[in-house]
């Protein structure tokens, strides 16, 4: 089977699809390889980036006004609002837009967050105080949601078709990487990226310890490697990393594909934007198929052992730390952030809070992937699916949105 076997997209160039099966009207395009003609050499890189989507953590450590937004009661009720309308419309989550979720006092501030801020900027912002402690979830997700359409198009993240993702530890194993999700697990999250332009994580509960956010600016992270690891920076944009697609995908398609880990731009731009796709537990997953007498492709080489922790340790020696509380909402740009997470440890089953009386409830966060399309100002990808509206993401075949209220 060949690693570059492509998914069939549909015959619509901005992936409009069937509404009986995808309520808003547009389905998911899924993983998806690079296309080669936009594949870049790393002759054609920058020796260093400049500009607003570089920054130090530093700058922000001491600054939280620069990132931070704490919902006013006037943005509130109209969230609330938006919310209990859109219940009481009968509609299911999966067909909600930002039509059917009006906000005139934060849609101006939301599309101006986007474009300036997450898409051309730095890259991340936090909002506090999304009442989800009095809230149901379904409110809350319903809200969190309506939130997101005024950012992006929601994804499915996962072969079961999840628009709306729930990070929660299940109990399954952190070390069988080749089928198990991490986000599933409550295991360190090494510095990745999602398959998405933005995520979006809300915090429904808080673990006992732990579980803290970590986030770096990847331009930051490539001029280091450029000035400190040449031969890494080679490396992270060579054309010889495996990427797993851990079972979630159909037949005929490959179990994996192959690709960079650093892109440029797809723009006749004289200086294209750097880009980054990656996540360490996608490549090191892969000994299925790159060991044995039978293998398919080839295993990690020393290059690329000592690349992936050359840029976790890069990662690590200068990242913005910061802590979700219930309530927050911490929206990141994949395309030119790293995130990653600490380990973390719940409360045991049946520990009463003594100032509620009620039982603590387990470490959650909703999950968001949210899709930018080209036409609506989003990067220009070195992929087939660039210009649909619902690019990114995971789907398997013709499964339907589904927006489970908690995890499953």
């Amino acid at each position: 089977m060949s690693a570059t076997t492509t998914t069939t997209l549909a015959s619509s160039a901005d992936g409009a699809a069937n509404r009986d099966i995808f309520p808003d009207g547009y389905k998911t395009s899924g993983q998806q390889p690079p296309l080669a003609s936009r594949v870049r050499p790393y002759e054609d890189f920058p020796k260093e980036i400049t500009g607003p989507t570089l920054w130090h953590a530093d700058e922000y450590r001491s600054s939280p006004e620069k990132w931070t937004h704490s919902f006013t009661d006037p943005e509130i009720r109209e969230i609330e609002h938006a919310a209990d309308t859109f219940i009481s419309s009968d509609l299911p989550l999966t067909a909600i837009t930002k039509e059917h979720f009006p906000l005139p006092i934060l849609s101006s501030r939301l599309a101006t967050l986007r474009a300036d801020t997450l898409l051309n900027g730095p890259g991340f912002f936090l909002f506090k105080n999304l009442p989800v402690t009095r809230w149901t979830l379904h409110k809350s997700a319903t809200a969190y949601m309506g939130l997101g359409t005024h950012l992006g198009y929601f994804v499915s993240q996962n072969g079961k078709g999840h628009v709306l993702g729930h990070v929660k530890d299940l109990g399954e194993d952190p070390t069988k990487t080749d089928r198990v999700r991490i986000y599933r697990t409550n295991a360190r999250q090494y510095f990745h990226t999602d398959a998405t332009d933005l995520v979006g994580l809300l915090c429904i509960a808080r673990s006992m310890e732990g579980g803290e956010s970590d986030i770096i600016s990847t331009h930051r992270v490539f001029n280091r490697l450029q000035k400190e690891h040449p031969d890494v920076a080679r490396t992270l944009c060579s054309d010889i990393w495996y990427f797993d697609r851990k079972g979630e995908h159909v037949e005929g398609q490959a179990p994996y594909y192959r690709g960079c880990v650093f892109y440029l731009e797809n723009t006749d731009e004289p200086q294209p934007r750097v880009m980054l796709r990656f996540d360490p537990n996608n490549v090191t997953s892969l000994a299925r198929y790159n060991s044995g007498p039978d293998a398919e492709i080839p295993p990690l080489n020393e290059a690329q052992l000592h690349a992936i922790k050359v840029l976790e340790d890069t990662c690590l020696s200068e990242s913005l730390h910061m802590v979700l509380e219930p309530g927050d909402i911490q929206l990141l740009a994949n395309w030119h952030v790293l995130h990653a997470r600490t380990a973390y440890k719940d409360h045991a089953p049946g520990t009463v809070d003594e100032e509620t009386g009620l039982e603590r409830p387990r470490r959650h966060l909703m999950r968001l992937w949210l899709s930018t399309p080209e036409d609506e100002g989003g990067w220009k990808l070195p992929y087939s699916d660039s210009r649909w509206k619902k690019r990114g993401g995971i789907q398997v075949g013709e499964q339907a949105p589904i927006c489970p209220l908690d995890a499953e």
